[in-house]
This record gives structure tokens, C-alpha cells and sequence, in this order.
């Protein structure tokens, strides 16, 4: 019986051998495996990544291909526009096959679509296939056949209809193909000149591993207290910190959905907190339809209402905000956090989004810009989505008028200021009554925490009630004659 001939994997936002319905087809073709990652460039590439982004795709690579290596095979890495790259790589190996993942946004649709035509207009096989979400963002639709444009009925309507796939287990053995790889190292993508990632490499563990390892604490310590935690940016055990691996493929939802309800049914984890859970899953599903219907969303507003908004220019204030040195320590806290690990607790993210586009008047998409290059979960569809729900303009945003107080809200939850002290050290020493708004405390009171405003910590760069009198003055703008009745 003839050997069956090469087949390629490619991967992309996909990095894991387990629940891999494209390396499980690649593998199940019979012959040996071409494992190939393209760092895509050029037009049909899609948004490059940040640099936080970056960092974390070098060390998954790293563990992506050892663990094909304890199987036998190899990652073999190229660089260059894949239009170019799959149909060379074809050639080289001898393959009758092609299989990938799925992705959402539009130039990388475009150009999978294009060499998926291409390589079976040359009698190449070329699949494809969903393992990135739970369901496709065509999938579920409402009653008059469009999408779901509100967050609650689209949740309503998944839980109704949602039924996760058979798990794929890690293949035991794959057949490698030797090929020519390039160096990871060669590609830069972990930075130098300086270093600043060692915030980061305290905090995760790329890979595969880490992402199991991350769910089984949660699972473990975390999840049964998520509905009332999982606002608390002080409790490191509030969330899941799953985000990065998420981006990058290296868990599934459905592995994750799997999991959760698995626990419910074993009694580890109770009803009420795993399904509070499971909506923020669904959060990220709902964020994959309205970039799949609005490809622009990461820079045109969702509601074109919002084109009218008067949005302010001020470079110092914007490098006030991305500093962390605001002069609200909770927003403060945040964005050292952001700029030390390249994570931000949800709670805080909202915060510090709501004080750049309302308090400080900037638009939306100079806070998604930053986000994009400093956050190691930076996703095409959740951040400008999260983004633009924050400013208003967004799908099912929030309102207007809802304006973040960051002195309220760092009171209500970082109630014992362990989360600020932590990030902004020089207030360690205010006490609880004034941490989360030290401008207010007297003179003697910051003289005896060795605070001097304007020297030691900042001074803050608005007043709270002026400027939520402003953003409100200025929102009037995207409102119709039938909203201001």
C-alpha cells in the first residue's frame, strides 16, 4: 500500500494540540504532518500585534513546538505574506492537503478564502475548520434573520441552542515532515533594548500547560465565589485569567465550557457562579459577531451617531492616563498593572476606559490603540467591542449618561486598598477613608503618609464633577431630536 502523502496544519490563533479539529483532520489524513506557523505580513496579514501581544506568541511558539517535538514532529516557521508562503510550502513538502482554523476579521478572511480557492483550483485539498469559538458568528440568529445587537437575548438564545462537540484528545503521535524552518529568534518578537517583560514572565505561563493549569486553579479556588468576586481587581483568585490563552488558541471555550459544566455536575463548582461565568465566555462570542458584521469595529464607531461626538485632542493628558499618573489611584492602579504584567482586571478596565473617554473627553480609540499594544489578551473582537460599549457607541453600550465616579468605585471595590497599594506604593501609607481620592485628605494627614501631591503622586488632572459635566455637555452631540424629547 502506497504511503499517504504530506498534509499541513497551519496554525494561527489555534496554539494547542488538544480540541484541534484541524490537526485532528491533518492528522487522521494518515501521512506526515507539515506543522506550519506564518508570522503573516503585508496587506492580507490583518492588524500586526502589539508588543505585549508578541511577547506572549514567542514563548507560546517555544511551547507549541516542544510539545510536538514529545510527539514526533516539529513547528516549521515562515515569515511573509501567506498568500505566498502556503502554496510554496506545498510545493516543498509534496502535499495533497491543507488544513486551518478559522478566523473572523476581515483581511484574514479574505485571504484564507482566496488561498483556499487557489489550492483546490490546483487539486489541493483545503479545509476548514471552527476552532476558535463555540459557535460561528453566522450561527445564531434572530427572529427576523439578522444578528443579535443585544448582549442578553444573544446569551439567551445560545443557551438555548448551544450544544458543545465531541472533545478531541492531543494526538498521541505525529508524523513529522522535515522542512526548513526559520528562528523564532530571528522574528524579535521578545523585546530588547530594553527588556520590559519581566513583569510578564512573573505573571504567566504561555502555552498549552499554563492554560490547563490556569482553569484547574480556577476551577479549584475561584469559581464558586465568581459572581460576587469578580469584581474585586484585589482578590487574585476573582477571575480566571484566561484571556491570553484564549487569544491565542491555546484553550478552547468549548474546552473551558466543557470544564465548567463538567464541574457543576461533580459538585465542584455551583450553578449560580458557573453560569455568570460562562456569560463572560459568551461576552467574547457576541464581541466575534459584531466583528464579523462590522469588520471596521476596531476603528469606526459602531453607532454612526457617534461620529458627531467632539472629541478633545490633548497629548498630556492621554500620557497622563497611559502613565498612571492621573491623580485617581484606581484608575492609576489599573494602568500600572496594564504596564507592568500586560493584564488589567475587567473591573478596572472599565473604569479606566470610562475616565478616558468621558472625564478626559479622548476618544475611544486612542484607549483601544493603547490596549491593543500593552495587553497580552489583546483580541481583535473583545477589545474593540469592550471599547466602544465603554464610550457608548458600541452594541448594547452602556448609556450615555453612565459616567464611572474612580473615587466610588475604587471605595466600593478595592474596599480595603490592597489593590492600590500594590500598584501606586507611594500611598501606602493613606489611610483607607482617603486612598482612593488623597487629594481630599489634609495637609497633615498626607504629610504623615509622605505624600506630596504634585511631587510623590500626582495632582488630578480633572475634577471629577467638571468633568462629568463635560462629557455630558459633549454626548448631547450624538443624540437625535427624537432622543433629546
Amino acid at each position: 500500500m502506497p504511503a499517504s502523502p504530506p498534509s499541513i496544519l497551519w496554525f494561527r490563533e489555534d496554539l494547542r494540540l488538544a480540541d484541534n479539529p484541524a490537526l485532528a483532520a491533518a492528522v487522521a489524513a494518515g501521512g506526515p504532518v507539515v506543522c506550519l506557523f506564518i508570522h503573516e505580513t503585508g496587506a492580507g496579514a490583518g492588524r500586526a500585534l502589539g508588543g505585549a501581544a508578541e511577547w506572549w506568541l514567542d514563548k507560546s511558539l517555544k511551547a507549541l513546538d516542544a510539545d510536538l517535538r514529545k510527539r514526533g514532529g516539529q513547528l516549521v516557521l515562515r515569515k511573509g505574506a501567506a498568500s505566498k508562503i502556503i502554496p510554496a510550502v506545498v510545493k516543498e513538502a509534496g502535499a495533497k492537503a491543507v488544513f486551518w482554523n478559522r478566523r473572523y476579521g476581515e483581511p484574514e478572511r479574505t485571504t484564507d478564502a482566496e488561498i483556499k480557492a487557489g489550492l483546490k483550483a490546483a487539486g489541493i485539498d483545503a479545509q476548514s475548520f471552527n476552532g476558535r469559538l463555540l459557535m460561528e458568528p453566522w450561527e445564531l440568529k434572530t427572529g427576523s434573520g439578522g444578528y443579535y445587537k443585544v448582549f442578553t437575548p444573544f446569551w439567551r438564545a445560545m443557551q438555548a441552542s448551544y450544544r458543545p462537540v465531541p472533545a478531541l484528545t492531543a494526538p498521541k503521535c505525529i508524523k513529522g515532515a522535515a522542512l526548513e524552518s526559520e528562528r523564532l529568534e530571528d522574528w524579535g518578537l521578545h523585546p530588547t533594548q530594553p527588556d520590559w517583560s519581566g513583569g510578564m514572565a512573573e505573571a504567566w505561563t504561555p502555552g498549552e500547560a499554563g492554560a490547563a493549569t490556569r482553569l484547574a486553579a480556577f476551577l479549584d479556588d475561584g469559581i464558586n465565589e465568581y459572581a460576587d468576586n469578580r469584581n474585586r481587581p484585589d482578590l487574585d483568585v476573582s477571575t480566571s485569567r484566561l484571556s491570553p490563552h484564549l487569544r491565542f488558541g491555546e484553550i478552547s471555550p468549548v474546552q473551558i465550557w466543557r470544564a465548567v459544566k463538567a464541574g457543576v455536575e461533580a459538585g465542584r463548582a455551583n450553578e449560580r457562579d458557573a453560569a455568570v461565568f460562562l456569560s463572560e465566555i459568551a461576552w467574547r462570542e457576541f464581541s466575534y459577531v459584531l466583528l464579523h458584521f462590522n469588520p471596521e469595529l476596531a476603528r469606526q464607531n459602531y453607532n454612526p451617531a457617534f461620529d458627531r461626538m467632539p472629541w478633545r485632542k490633548d497629548g498630556a493628558a492621554l500620557s497622563a492616563w497611559q502613565k498612571g499618573m492621573t491623580g485617581y489611584p484606581i484608575v492609576d492602579a489599573g494602568m500600572r498593572q496594564l504596564w507592568h504584567t500586560g493584564w488589567m482586571h475587567n473591573r478596572v478596565r472599565m473604569i479606566a476606559a470610562s475616565f478616558l473617554t468621558k472625564h478626559l473627553l479622548l476618544p475611544w480609540q486612542s484607549g483601544e490603540d493603547w490596549f491593543w499594544d500593552t495587553l497580552v489578551d489583546a483580541d481583535p473582537a473583545a477589545n474593540a467591542a469592550s471599547w466602544q460599549w465603554t464610550a457608548g457607541s458600541g452594541a448594547d453600550a452602556a448609556p450615555y449618561f453612565r459616567v464611572f465616579n474612580p473615587i466610588t468605585q475604587g471605595s466600593k471595590f478595592d474596599e480595603t486598598g490592597a489593590y492600590v497599594r500594590r500598584w501606586c506604593p507611594e500611598l501606602s501609607k493613606v489611610p483607607d477613608k482617603y486612598l482612593h481620592a488623597p487629594f481630599e485628605a489634609p495637609a497633615n494627614v498626607l504629610a504623615a503618609a509622605g505624600v506630596v501631591l504634585g511631587k510623590t503622586y500626582p495632582k488630578p488632572i480633572v475634577d471629577h464633577s467638571a468633568g462629568r459635566e463635560r462629557a455630558l455637555e459633549a454626548y448631547k452631540e450624538t443624540r437625535t431630536p427624537q432622543d433629546a424629547e
